[in-house]
């Protein structure tokens, strides 16, 4: 740059972006551009977490019907099944805690700008936006990857596991004609011991998903809410 531009350029307005997002304006122009952005974004994100879902409830689909379609066919096609979905669930936990991000930023805005805007009795938080404001200036996960883990198990996995599990039982005592534990050994592994693995990795499962703990994903339904009229 030379000083012949530097001179041509007039001086930067201190007072550029004052008041545009004053609480008197209320949702003004820039504010619903803004919320408009952050829930297209969310929504992509809740979008790539049905995708994963669909994808593990095709795979278990598919694993059921080779289990069963041949006595033939061998057991551990299941506990495969297992692995697999499992791996969907580590993918879609470490997309829940970027949906969460966008997710709280939309809460925000609807809790502090347009409740506010709908009902002037509510009080907005009173430090909103410098945290809205530090959440933009650097983006950073708010939940841990086992709380993500533990939202998809309750939400999702934790049934597709059972039924993984609950079919894997049926298949080495019902659906063969040896006896268990010699029906559920997979090559030089006894079937005892593959019997206690998939118990333990299930109960650990059910540990992460149920265990009591500090939720800091805020404003997610855990539990079915039942709303009573307003008076």
């Amino acid at each position: 740059m030379t000083d012949a531009d530097s001179e041509e350029r007039p001086p930067l307005d201190p007072g550029v972006g004052r008041g545009l997002l004053d609480e008197e304006m209320g949702p003004s122009g820039a504010m619903a551009h803004l919320y408009r952005g952050e829930v297209h974004r969310m929504k992509l994100w809740r979008e790539r977490l049905d995708r994963t879902t669909n994808w593990a409830v095709l795979l278990l689909a598919a694993v059921l019907t080779w289990a069963f379609t041949n006595e033939s066919n061998p057991h551990y096609v299941l506990l495969i099944g297992n692995l697999a979905v499992g791996l969907f669930l580590v993918i879609e936990a470490r997309r829940y805690r970027a949906y969460d991000m966008w997710r709280s930023r939309v809460r925000t805005l609807q809790r502090n700008v347009f409740a506010v805007g709908l009902d002037p009795s509510r009080e907005p938080s009173p430090d909103w936006r410098e945290r809205l404001a530090a959440d933009y200036h650097q983006p950073a996960l708010r939940i841990t990857a086992e709380e993500a883990v533990a939202h998809r198990l309750r939400r999702v996995y934790l049934p597709l596991f059972a039924i993984l599990d609950g079919a894997w039982v049926l298949r080495v005592t019902a659906f063969t004609p040896e006896p268990w534990p010699a029906s559920a050994a997979v090559g030089m592994v006894p079937g005892v011991v593959v019997t206690l693995t998939l118990a333990v990795v299930f109960a650990g499962a059910l540990v992460v998903a149920c265990r009591p703990r500090t939720w800091r994903a805020h404003d997610e339904l855990r539990a079915e809410d039942i709303r009573t009229p307003h008076e």
